[in-house]
This record gives C-alpha cells, structure tokens and sequence, in this order.
C-alpha cells in the first residue's frame, strides 16, 4: 500500500511538472510574459485602423507598421495608442523585433502641422526600437512648401527623436521598401485585409489562452484525484471511481474541443495562404502557421501527461474497488457460513423412528442445499483473492489471510455436513431393521390368526399349517435382529436412552412371537405325528391372536409404526398385505413429495412477506427522518411554504404510529413464523384490532393529498428528495401504507392455498377473511367521512356493515304529509348506508379534483331507526327490488339494487341485525318473565334439581337462542291471528282467521308495548291479550282441576284470558286445555298467511321486523313516490 501511494505522488509530480512547461511554453510563443496583451482585449482600439502591421518587411528583414492616412488621429487618447503600439510591436519574432521596425507614415492629405505633430508623438511613445521613419509628406502645393522649409528648419529636432526621411511620392517610398512589401494604398501588392487579420489574430490567442486553460484545468484535476482518499466500502468507493471517470470524461472533451480548435486555425491560415495570388509568402502568415502548430504541439504533450497519469489512478481505484468487493463478499459469506455452523451445531436428534430420520435426512439435504451456494461462493471468493494477488494486488497481505480464512470454513463445514450424513444414514439404517422386525412379527401374527383351527385338526391340514410356519421362519434370517449385544455394538455411536429401549422393545416382541411360533409349531408336530379322536373344534378369534404377549412399541413412538400395512395385514390374505404394503409406501412416498413441495412454496411466500414487511418499514422510516423530521429543521424552515407550516399531521397522518407497530411489534412476531410459515394466520390474528390505524391513515388521506396538491412545487420536497436520492417523490411514498394493506390479503390467499391440510389452515382463513373486513371497513370508512349534512354522531350509530347507491320510491301511506300525491314514477338515487342501529339515505354529489379529491361527497337526506325498521325480501315484476318500511308500514320504502346479488347481500345484512334485536329482546323478555313467575305465589316443584325433561326443555331454549331464526320461536309460516275487536277473548277456532292481504306483515311488538313500559316501570300489572302462540317459561304441576300441567319450553295456543292472571290456553301437542298463570307464559309470533315476520322489538315503541312477502303496496297498485329532502 505504502509503495503504492509513493508511486502514485511520482505519477503526480511528474505530471504537474509537464503541464507547467506546457503553461510556460505557451507563454512564451504567444509573448505573453513579455506583454501580457491580447487583441481581444483592445478589439476596438485596433479596429480604429490608425495603425497596422502589415506583413511587409525591409531589405534586412525588419518588420513594417503603416500608419495610414487617419484624419483624428491626434484625438486618440495616449492609452489607447500605447496599447496599439505596443501590441503590434509584440507580434513578430524577438529575432526580427531586434532589427527594429521600419514605420511608414501616410500624411499625403494632411498638413504640415498634423506631420510634425504624429511623428513627434510616434517617435515619443513608440515601444521598440525604430530603425527608420518614412514620411509621405503633404501633396498640396502650399503645404508641400511648407513642409520643405520647415523641415529643413527643424531637421535638427527629428534628428534628435528618429531618424526621419521626407518623401514627396510613392515611387519615393519603393527606394526604400519593396512594392512586393508594401501593401495596395501605397503602390505595392501586398495583400492585406485589417478585418481579416483581426479575426486571426485573435484566433490565434484565442487557442492559446485555451491550451493554457486545459493545462492549468488538468493540472488542479490531477491534483484532486491524487489527493483523493481511497473509501472503505463498495458503495462509496463506485461512486468515487464514477465521479473521476465522468470528471475525465469531461476533461478529455475539452482537449478534443481545443485540439479541434486548434487544426481549425491552422486549416483557415492554410487556405488563405492557398489563394494567395503572389508566390512569394508573407513572413507573418508563416509566424501564424508556426504559432499554431507550436501550440497543437504543446497540448498534445498536455493530453499525453494526463492520460499518463489517469492510467496510473484509474488502476488504483479499479484494484480499491476489487478489494472492497472482496472484503464485502468475504463478511458476508463468512457470517453465513458462520450461521450454517451455528445451525448445524443445533442439528443433535438423530430420530425415532424411519419416518423422522428420513425427514432429518431431507432437511439436512435441504440445508445443505441452501448452505451449498454460500460454500461455493466462498470457495469462489477465495480463487477471486489468489486471482488479485496474482495480479500484484497493492493490498496482498490483507487478501491472503482471508482467502485462508474461506477455505478452511468451507472445509470445517463440509466435513460437520459428511459427520452429520454419516449419523443420520446409521439411524436410518437402524431404523429400517426395527421396522422390518416388526414387519416380518406382524406377518407371523398375521399368519397365525389366519390358519383355521378345524383344518389343523387333520393330519394333512397339520402338516400344511406345520410347513407354512417353517418356511415363514425361514425369512427371519433376512428379517429379524439376531443378537441384541450386536446392535448396540454396531450402532453405538448414535444410541441414546429413547433408542435403546425402542430397540430392546423390539427384540422382546420379536422373542416372544418366536416363542408363539416355537409352540404352535410343537402342537402342529404332534397332531401331524398322531391322528386322535375328533375334537369339536373352536376357531379362535383373530384379533385374540393378533395381540403379542409384548405389543409393539411403534404403536406409543407414533403414528408410522400404526400405519395402514398393519391394518392390511390383518384385513387381507397374506400375498394381498404384501401388495397393499407396497403400495401404501408409494403413496406415502408421493404425499410425502408434494407435501414437500407445498412446504417450499409456504417458505417461499414467508420469505416473501417478511422481505416486503422489512422493505416497507425501511420506506416509512425514510420517508419520517427524510421529510417528516426535516419540517422541523430550523435549517430547512426557509424552504417550506407558507401552506405547510404546521400541517405535518395533515401530510403524514398516523404514519408514525404505522411504522411504529409494524417496526416494533408485527416485523418481529412475523420473523418468529419463518420456520413454521403455516401458523403465520395467528400472527395476523393476534394483532388484528391493531391493524384499525390503517382505517384513521386512510381517512386522512383526502386531505394529505389535497395538502399535496397545493404544495407539491414547494422546494422543500425537492431537496428532501434530492438528499435521499429518490426517483419517486413524497406522494408515492405517501401511498405506500395503503398499498401494503392491501398486499396482505394477497399474501394470505397464496399461503391459504398451500396450507389447505396443514395445521394453521383455519386461523389462516380466520385472518384472510378479517383482513378483507378491514379493507371492506377502511372502504367504507372512506365514503362515510364524504357525508355532509348530519346534525348527529355518526359514531352512535354503531358500526357500519355496508354502503351502496339505489334506486328508491317511496310510498307512505300514513303520516301529516300525503306523499303519495307527490309520488312520482321516476326514482330518486340514493346512497344507503346500513349501520348497526341506523339506516341512512343520502344523495351522492357529483366527483370533482384528481386523485383522492375525486372521492364522491354525500348529503344527508334522512335516517331509519333499526328498532322500527322491517324489510319484504321480494317485490313482484322485479328480483332486484326490496322494501325496508318503518313503524308498521308506515313509510314505505322500495329498493332497486342493481344487481340480485348486491340485493341478497344487503337483505341478508339487515336480517342479521334485525334478528340480533330479536334475540337480545327475546331474552330480555324471558328474563322478566321468570322474575315474575318466581315471585308469584305458585306452588314448589318437587325437586330443586332439573328434571330429565326441564334439562330437555332448556337446551331446546338454548337452541333457540343459538338459532335465531328457528322455525319454533321467531317464525312462523302460518296465517296470522287476526285481534279482536272486542272483548279479551278467541273461540278455539279463532286461530285459523288470516290477516289481510294489504298487511305485509304482522309484528306483535305495537301490542306489547303498554306491557312492556309496565313491567319497566316496576308494575306488576296483568299482560295484555295478544293472539297467537306462547312458551312456557316456568314449569306449572300443581293447581285446581281446570288447571293445565305444563313444563318450561312447552309451547301452548292461548285462547282466552281470565281473572286472578289466568289464561285459558290448549296444548296443541295433546289437545289438553286448561288455566295457566299468564306470567309463567312469554309470546311467539303468530302465524301468517303471505309473510314471514321477524320481530326485533318487545320492549320499545316501534318494530323491526323481517318479512318474505310479494306484495309492496295496498292493493298492490299503490304509486311511488321519491326520498323527500
């Protein structure tokens, strides 16, 4: 490592070096640590074209600046003429600079005054050495004249300055320079262009000051990658490598774009030099040429230094990189083989039976299995290592002790894998010999049982028994365990206490069934030796033999030594057991297989689940540091928008409390199922009532993603994502938890589907079906937050059991408001929403906004109490209407759902409710009758205990209670009793008059009101006469002559009411009549002609009741009318 980070600082140092020359060589072609001036920074000052450096040269070769004929050229500023002067002065070579410069001065059109003035400031200010001035004086006469006296005059002050020579033409002038140097304005044939050369020039400078730039840029980049600390992880060590590389990358391109730059210059200064028309070449186009390739020169040693040096650094992040996979690669094997060692330490039972060893071989299989990819990644790993030192790895002495290290976990766990095979492969060897003597036992007793006494009493049929037991003792060789010594000699290594004894089991009823034989076999030699007079035979009874004298212990060690080939053998012949042996063991070799293969499908859906559990915490974890945390930052509270202070419980609802549960609690009692995966349904069962803050997130998630929606551009979540590098922004996160309870449902269904037979099946149905009651409850939770308009608690409603839109008519027939003279045919749409209490009717709005603000809104419109609510399932000319009517048909309401199916639901869901009123009214009302019966003066029973037919009467009552909707109680398929009208009393055929046809129904609550108020009261008034049937809820055994002998449960007709608290009723069961004590009675309803009623109400004002009927109106012609409101 050392040698490397010493070579490395090499690479750098001589890179740095080579750029610095490139930087100074620049410099010095472009002139520039003479004069630091470039045309671009006096553009417009050489644009003036007072001055120009033409190209042109004299006979010695000094370079030519003309001042052309400039008419304010005394008003240029002194600043600007000293840049000019001293910019074109800087162009040509030091060499020919050093002969000094030639300056021809165009005054032909000026005066005198203007002549002497320039060439005194030309000669003050000029910044080089000046060999000769050429002066082309005034052509006017006047001041031609003039000029020639007072030059002549004055000669001796331009002595003094420059040398100055007057010339009076340009024929003058091309004594002194040749036409060819000169350009067109002065009679030469030069060409030149101002514009054309400034565009050159500051081409030309432009590519220098480029290449300087690129050798400075990858002298600082050289500088930063160097200085570079090497990462110590995967992850930071690609970023690291990516980062340069890109950062090269862009580095590369600039020198490709100035290397174009430069071969561009270079071609235009070619083709211009091309299309000259003279063939001699001016010096300054070739000085240009030169320039450019020079500076070409210079960048391509720029680009092959730092290509040098990234070679070098690129090498040393590549082998940093591979040392960091390594180093990752070898944590992570070495804690699994870590693990697998942990594991296999545990791995001590060696079995108790064939079966349990043949399933301990198939785990260890299976574990090696799983296990065997880590050893081969480890093994893998290790070649990588020997790989890198061979490759002069900088880091060898940290690769080899780790590939060591790999190696010998490898070898370690493979040789605890081979002593484990070799373990269980004795235990099963074992275990088959046991149960093959105890096979080959179960043949014999098998064998026994079925020779036939009678025959055996013959000497030929003693004979054939006598050899079958022979020959069967001849397969104990093969079959039975020899010596007992012997076995535990040989499989010491894997006896433990269990073992033995089930060995020693084993052989003791493997003596005594020999022991059986042995005496068989004496008794069959001496009736085939001597015929003796004939006996009455008596067959002995097979299952008698079939028992040994020492049972078999396979029967307490488990159910494999019971299996079906035992039940074979004593079912069938001897060749048929043997058959159906053989193909019991194929059966249970195939259910074995696919129970197999249903478990790995079971763990593959439990990895599967615990991997999305973890993934979703660690989202909501995210998602609560990243932007939950950061609205409370002071440093980011300039980022957020007025809209979000304080709305952190808006935007993230309960999330906290989500991560929470499932982090703390639900992750952790999921991960104890992972080897058990069938009984998971009982994690989700034990912790379903937490699973309700889902119901509270998603009713809070219309308003979060309204909140959402107004803030989405806010640049607070936009850093928030930037700094947790999410693809997806907050909204997508925000959805997680309500995709996540739906995921379980899918979950349990697919572990549902392959535990069928297993032991947690039930619980798992348990928890599918109450997680599909959440989702069904969160659902309907979310339409009952868009209702609007209610003045009360919906939490006093109860719980809410379905929600759904209907067509509705009404038809009260009843009431202050005469709504059938506003009925109307079309029907109103309603949405319904059925709690346990109440039924509500609303009106759906229209859904306007996206997403969640697209859920619907409701307005209330009106309720139903459940306690006077009834229901007729079926309504004629249409199988998906139904009426729900209020206080005794009173209000009518029909019902169109739109599908049959949407109807039975809702119709079976109401009598659900309307039956659990019942019940609960029912045994209220029991209750107070035995309160009354117990206080009235009757006479005592003859014993305390419960009789045989009380006990029989309060299970029929338990019955009942468990039944609600039994015949015998509840409902009653009858015709209805019709009241009197007056008096208290019936005829005895008063109970087969029907009700009229316009009722829907009959329910005996309104009668029993007053009654019931009374009993509640604290009154011990008599009841009131109802119709119909009672049961006997108090036994009645001793009274005067015309009293009726009576037992709780019995059901009797009543058919007049007497004084004192007598009724006067009939056993329908015997046809006995006779008084009885009215209190010692509780109602039933009664029958009915066309409907099947169910009453929810004793003891309140109104009624709930259940009918089965075709009629919906009066007359059956009645007119519809819509929900009003």
């Amino acid at each position: 490592m050392r040698f490397w980070l010493r070579t490395e600082e090499m690479a750098l140092e001589e890179m740095v070096q080579r750029l610095n020359a490139v930087s100074k060589h620049t410099d010095e072609i472009m002139h520039q640590d003479i004069v630091p001036l470039c045309a671009a920074d006096i553009q417009d000052q050489l644009k003036k074209r007072f001055a120009y450096l033409s190209g042109g040269r004299g006979q010695d070769g000094s370079p030519v600046i003309t001042f052309p004929d400039y008419p304010a050229f005394s008003e240029i500023p002194d600043k600007e003429f000293q840049n000019v002067m001293t910019y074109l002065t800087s162009i040509p070579s030091l060499q020919d600079a050093g002969i000094g410069f030639i300056l021809v001065i165009d005054r032909r059109r000026d005066k005198w005054t203007s002549v002497k003035a320039s060439v005194l400031r030309i000669a003050a200010s000029f910044p080089a050495n000046l060999q000769l001035v050429l002066v082309l004086r005034p052509t006017g006469f006047f001041q031609r004249t003039l000029s020639d006296i007072a030059f002549k005059f004055n000669r001796d002050d331009f002595k003094m300055k420059v040398p100055v020579i007057m010339l009076s033409s340009v024929p003058d002038l091309h004594g002194y320079i040749d036409k060819s140097q000169l350009t067109e304005d002065l009679g030469g044939t030069l060409d030149y262009c101002h514009s054309r050369w400034l565009c050159q020039r500051t081409a030309i400078e432009s590519f220098a000051l480029m290449v300087k730039q690129t050798a400075q840029m990858l002298q600082s980049f050289g500088t930063e990658l160097a200085e570079t600390e090497l990462p110590n992880d995967v992850q930071s060590t690609s970023s690291v490598l990516c980062a340069h590389t890109e950062k090269k990358d862009k580095a590369k391109e600039d020198l490709r774009l100035a290397l174009k730059e430069g071969h561009s210059v270079l071609e235009s200064l070619r083709e211009l030099q091309a299309e000259g028309s003279e063939p001699s070449v001016n010096q300054d186009q070739l000085d240009n040429q030169a320039t450019v390739q020079r500076l070409l020169a210079q960048l391509n040693e720029t680009e092959a230094a730092f290509d040098e040096f990234w070679a070098k650094h690129q090498q040393k992040l590549e082998q940093c990189l591979q040392l960091r996979h390594f180093e990752q690669g070898f944590r992570e094997v070495k804690a699994i083989l870590d693990a697998a060692s942990q594991k296999i330490a545990t791995f001590t039972d060696i079995g108790n039976s064939l079966a349990h060893v043949e399933h301990l071989l198939r785990d260890l299989a299976s574990f090696e299995e799983k296990s065997g990819v880590a050893v081969e990644r480890a093994r893998a790993l290790s070649l990588d290592g020997e790989q890198l030192i061979g490759n002069k790895h900088y880091a060898v002495d940290s690769i080899r002790p780790k590939c060591q290290e790999l190696r010998h976990l490898c070898d370690q766990f493979s040789a605890e894998i081979a002593r484990r095979r070799g373990l269980l492969s004795k235990s099963l060897e074992l275990h088959r010999r046991l149960e093959t003597s105890m096979k080959w036992c179960d043949e014999g007793i098998y064998l026994l049982a079925s020779q036939p006494v009678d025959k055996c009493q013959s000497q030929d049929g003693a004979e054939a028994a006598l050899q079958e037991i022979e020959k069967f003792l001849e397969t104990g060789a093969e079959n039975k365990i020899q010596e007992l010594n012997a076995i535990y000699k040989e499989y010491e290594s894997i006896l433990n206490q269990d073992l033995m004894e089930h060995v020693r089991k084993v052989f003791q009823k493997q003596a005594s069934m020999e022991e059986v034989f042995h005496r068989r076999q004496a008794s069959l030699k001496k009736l085939a030796a001597r015929q003796t007079r004939p006996v009455q035979p008596v067959a002995p009874r097979p299952e008698a033999l079939a028992k040994s004298p020492c049972p078999s212990p396979g029967i307490r060690r488990g159910s494999e030594n019971s299996s079906s080939e035992g039940g074979a053998l004593r079912r069938g012949p001897y060749r048929r057991a043997k058959s159906e042996m053989s193909e019991s063991r194929q059966g249970r070799g195939s259910a074995g297989e696919e129970e197999e293969s249903l478990a790995i499908l079971r763990r593959h859906v439990m990895s599967e689940l615990l991997d999305t559990e973890r993934a979703y915490v660690e989202e909501l974890l995210c998602v609560l540091e990243g932007y939950a945390a950061e609205m409370d930052n002071p440093l980011m509270a300039h980022l957020l928008s007025t809209g979000l202070h304080n709305k952190k419980d808006v935007l993230f609802g309960n999330m906290e409390e989500i991560y929470h549960f499932h982090n703390r609690i639900f992750l952790r009692e999921l991960e104890n199922y992972t080897d058990c995966p069938e009984l998971v349904g009982r994690c989700f069962l034990e912790r379903m009532e937490d699973f309700q803050i889902y119901e509270k997130y998603c009713q809070n998630k219309p308003r979060s993603e309204s909140l959402w929606r107004q803030c989405s551009d806010c640049p607070f979540f936009q850093e928030c994502q930037r700094k947790l590098d999410h693809k997806l922004s907050l909204d997508s996160y925000l959805l997680k938890p309500v995709q996540r309870i739906t995921k379980y449902q899918l979950l349990l269904k697919e572990m549902l589907k392959y535990s069928r037979n297993c032991e947690g099946a039930e619980d798992l149905q348990e928890a599918l079906s109450s997680i599909l009651g959440i989702l069904k409850a969160v659902n309907d939770s979310m339409h009952l937050i868009a209702i609007t308009g209610y003045d009360g608690n919906l939490g006093d409603l109860g719980k809410l059991l379905m929600q759904g839109s209907f067509s509705v008519w009404t038809d009260h027939k009843r009431g202050h408001t005469k709504v059938k003279e506003l009925a109307r045919f079309k029907p109103m749409q309603r949405h319904l929403f059925l709690h346990e209490k109440a039924v509500l009717f609303c009106k759906k709005r229209e859904e306007n906004g996206e997403g969640y603000e697209k859920a619907p809104s409701y307005s209330y419109k009106q309720s139903l109490n459940m306690a006077a609510v009834g229901i007729t399932e079926n309504v004629k000319g249409d199988a998906k209407k139904f009426e729900i009517w209020y206080n005794a048909r009173e209000e009518v309401y029909i019902v169109q759902a739109p599908t049959p199916e949407i109807k039975a639901a809702w119709v079976n869901e109401i009598r659900k409710v309307l039956t659990s009123q019942l019940q609960a009214c029912r045994e209220a009302s029991q209750h107070r009758a035995l309160e009354q019966s117990q206080s009235l003066p009757l006479p005592a029973p003859t014993s305390t205990s419960p009789s045989r037919g009380n006990s029989r009467n309060i299970k029929k009552l338990e019955e009942r209670k468990t039944d609600p909707l039994s015949l015998e109680g509840y409902v009653s398929s009858g015709p209805l009793t019709k009241p009197p009208e007056k008096g208290k009393g019936w005829s005895k055929t008063s109970h087969s008059l029907e009700a009229p046809e316009d009722d829907g129904g009959w329910s005996s609550a309104e009668e029993q009101i007053n009654s019931s108020d009374a009993e509640e009261d604290g009154g011990l008034g008599p009841k009131k006469l109802v119709p119909g049937k009672y049961t006997v809820v108090a036994d009645h055994e001793k009274g005067g002559p015309d009293a009726l002998l009576v037992r709780s449960g019995d059901v009797v007709e009543l058919v007049q009411e007497g004084d004192e608290g007598l009724w006067y009723v009939r056993d329908p069961t015997t046809g006995k009549e006779g008084w009885v004590p009215a209190s010692s009675l509780s109602v039933q309803l009664g029958p009915s002609g066309s409907a099947q009623c169910l009453s929810s109400s004793e003891s309140s004002p109104g009624s709930a009741v259940l009918s089965n009927s075709s009629s919906c109106s009066e007359g059956g012609q009645a007119p519809f009318s819509d929900l009003q409101g």
